[in-house]
This record gives C-alpha cells, sequence and structure tokens, in this order.
C-alpha cells in the first residue's frame, strides 16, 4: 500500500455506495464464526486449537462472499482468547498453548475485513458454567451494560469524553473498574487504529481530546473492565499478535526474514495477524525478533491486570444520520447472571431498555427534533 493509495482510503466512507454492505457482510461473518468458537470453549480444550479453528471458520465463510477479482478479504484480527487476568491478544503458539480450565472467565475476540473494511467482535463466557454470580457476574454485566449503554448513547454530536463517563459510572455501580490504556478506535478503510478514539478509562496520565461523534463514523466500541484496581503490566507471555507497520521499509539481511515479511506482505498487508498461523513456527518466531529490530511490525503484547477477573465486549457500530447500526457483536443473555450489586442510576436504567430497531431509533430520533 502506497502513501497515496493510503490517503485514498482514509477518504473512503459509508455514505459511498456499497460500502456500508461490505461492512455488515463482514460483520455477520464476525458473529457466526463468534458463536461457533464459544461453543468449543468447554473445560481442557486447547486454546491455540480452538484459535485456529476461528480463523479457519473466518477463511471458510469468506470465501462465500465477493468473490468478484480484486476484492481483498481476509482476518482484520486473529482469533485470540484470553482468560482471567490476561487482558487480551493471547493467541498462542501450537507449541506454547495452555488448556481451559472450568470456571475460566474467557474473552474472544476476532475480526474481519471485506475490501478492508473491518468489523471486530468480543465476548465474554464462563467456561462449563451456566450461572454465574458473584464477583464474575457483575465484572461481565458491567463490560456489557456498558457497550450496551455506549450503542444506545452514541450519535452524531456526541463526545468521546461523555461515553467514557458511562464506562465509569456502570462500571462503579458493579464495584469493579474500567481497564487502563485501552482504546475504542474509528475504523477506516485498511485501517484498525484511526484517528479519533474514545478512552475506557480517564486518569490523570491518561485522557484524550475531546472530539463529537460525526455521521458516517464507524467505530469499534471495546470495553475491558476489571475486578483489579484497572492498571495493567505486561506479562511473560510471548506477543504473537502483530500488525504491519504501514510508514516502514526495510530491506531485511536475512532469507528466513525476507520470506515471512514477503508472506505478511501477501496475506495480512494492512491488519491483524497471529503468528500461530505461520507454518514453522522457529522461522516465525526468528523472523518476527528481526522485522521487530527494525520495526517493521506493531505489537500488541499480552498485558495482565494482576491477581483479578477481566471481562471484554466489543462491538462495531456505523453512525448514520438518525440511527446507529449494529454492524458486529452478539447478544448477552443476563438472566444467566446473579451479581451482587446492580445500577442504581434510573436514567442509566432507562437507557440500557431502549430497543434498538432502525423504526424505534428513527421514531425517537423525530421526537428529539420535534422538542428541539
Amino acid at each position: 500500500m502506497d502513501q497515496q493509495q493510503t490517503e485514498q482510503d482514509k477518504l473512503e466512507s459509508i455514505a459511498t455506495p456499497g460500502v456500508l454492505d461490505k461492512y455488515q457482510n463482514a460483520g455477520k461473518i464476525v458473529n457466526v464464526v463468534l458463536e461457533k468458537v464459544i461453543t468449543k470453549l468447554q473445560p481442557e480444550a486447547d486454546i491455540a486449537t480452538i484459535c485456529a479453528f476461528g480463523d479457519s471458520e473466518i477463511n471458510g465463510e469468506l470465501q462465500k462472499v465477493y468473490n468478484k477479482k480484486g476484492i481483498e478479504k481476509g482476518l482484520a484480527f486473529p482469533t485470540t482468547i484470553s482468560v482471567n487476568q490476561i487482558c487480551g491478544h493471547y493467541s498462542p503458539l501450537k507449541s506454547e498453548s495452555s488448556k481451559l480450565v472450568k470456571g475460566d472467565v474467557a474473552k474472544i475476540e476476532l475480526g474481519v475485513h471485506i475490501d478492508g473494511y473491518i468489523a471486530i467482535a468480543a465476548h465474554t463466557v464462563v467456561v462449563g458454567e451456566d450461572q454465574v454470580e458473584g464477583q464474575k457476574a457483575d465484572v461481565i454485566l458491567a463490560a456489557y451494560q456498558s457497550v450496551q449503554a455506549l450503542f444506545r448513547s452514541i450519535k452524531p454530536g456526541v463526545t468521546n469524553t461523555s461515553l467514557t463517563k458511562i464506562i465509569q459510572q456502570i462500571s462503579d455501580d458493579h464495584k469493579c473498574t474500567p481497564l487502563e490504556g485501552v482504546l475504542s478506535h474509528e475504523v477506516k478503510r485498511h485501517f484498525i487504529d484511526g484517528n479519533k478514539v474514545i478512552i475506557n478509562r480517564e486518569t490523570q496520565e491518561q485522557r484524550v481530546d475531546e472530539e463529537e461523534i460525526q455521521v458516517n463514523d464507524v467505530i469499534v466500541l471495546d470495553v475491558y473492565i476489571t475486578t483489579g484496581d484497572g492498571k495493567t503490566k505486561e506479562s511473560e507471555l510471548r506477543t504473537t499478535v502483530y500488525k504491519r507497520a504501514l510508514d516502514r521499509q526495510y530491506q531485511l539481511k536475512t532469507k528466513h526474514g525476507r520470506a515471512f515479511m514477503q508472506e505478511v506482505y501477501d496475506k495480512y498487508p494492512s491488519l491483524c495477524f497471529s503468528l500461530r498461523s505461520f507454518e514453522d513456527e522457529i522461522t516465525a518466531k526468528l523472523a518476527v525478533q528481526e522485522c521487530a529490530k527494525h520495526e517493521l511490525l506493531n505489537p500488541y503484547p499480552i498485558l495482565i491486570s494482576p491477581n483479578s477477573i477481566v471481562a471484554q465486549f466489543t462491538m462495531t457500530v456505523a453512525v448514520l444520520a438518525n440511527s446507529t447500526l449494529q454492524v458486529s457483536g452478539l447478544k448477552l443473555d443476563e438472566t444467566k447472571f446473579k451479581p451482587a450489586h446492580d445500577i442504581n442510576d434510573a436514567a442509566l436504567k432507562d437507557l440500557l431498555k431502549l430497543p434498538m430497531d432502525k423504526e424505534s431509533q428513527k421514531k425517537r430520533h423525530l421526537e428529539s427534533k420535534q422538542k428541539a
């Protein structure tokens, strides 16, 4: 991808005919595969095997759509399954994998692109437990209700900072804490981390410029909540998820380094991948070190929220003039959760009850216009 192409991609929006369809088709695949992956999350199941299954299902589903010549499609984010205190990005090599245990709080994240248009979703489940109570229920509901509240609040003219406050409020009520250092990004064609962001938790050190949400924004709402203090630290676990640094060029010296980078260019020219998907683990591990040294790849390190449980829910939304469309993301059956704490604020409770079908949204939009 050259600089000119990059600038062109940033101008593409869902106002362009056919673009929203690509987002929605990518979103449908995300949801179908996410549901299939969830059924595999059983005690004793191997995480690397399930991650490989998720990626393979994505590729299988993609073969059924947009088969015109010249339309690129593939993973936007590899299948990752991160349990308990591990915040995210756990997509281990087969030789370094681990098994799921009954009671694990498992976060599954994956993403798909069609022609560079990206949909991502994440969902949290408790392995081998149908009824969930106490702290686990609180942290999972806090994350789910936050992402649902953001979906119901995001519209043109709303500020990113007002959305951050909603996450804080719901977490406070559930006696949990939003995780620091997490950003929800606007996505553009081929860009998973656009400039407009919503910060998951604002602190003295971490804050973002206030910005308004605009018509045609497509945003990946990414909420992480922890039973801990919200701080993270890097784990000992190997980073396996990377994205090519689009602004860097360098001719690698080693043969295996060049072969590895060629495969990245061919299969993952602009979006995220896992080392797990490369045939030869040993070569991939060596090559990635060489690429990192020359900053050809951006790493997605595995962070932990020490001695705590982290829950994550992620959905992709498209902001239209008088409604917001859910592109990806699954529903959670809240009846299976018995939290120790609940949302206190009446306005937030009412917000979460709002129906989000297009007709209801349009009706509310008209009513608010008439009031104005």
